[in-house]
């Protein structure tokens, strides 16, 4: 984990914003859970589901969230979607 996380930092440091990031700070907020040991009830996840964006998209950010609303349905993924919002 440690050496995809430096690679996605060097992307990042390219000059594209994390659109995530840029909404919502601080820890607890995942996009995938493994069904082992009961990492969903734990929010034992980590977020391995990202919007990058130029500087001229990032302008146009409007919201970026996390829907853990669908987990509620029978035979939930052990993702959760990633949404973005941007201005036209």
């Amino acid at each position: 984990l440690p050496q995809s996380r430096d690679a996605f930092r060097k992307i990042v440091n390219l000059g594209f914003t994390e659109a995530f990031r840029a909404r919502v700070r601080g820890a607890g907020h995942y996009s995938f859970w493994d069904y082992q040991a009961g990492a969903w009830n734990r929010n034992d996840g980590i977020r391995i589901d990202h919007f990058l964006l130029t500087p001229s998209c990032a302008d146009m950010m409007i919201d970026c969230q996390i829907d853990k609303d669908v987990r509620a349905g029978d035979k939930p993924s052990d993702h959760v979607p990633v949404w973005i919002e941007l201005d036209n």
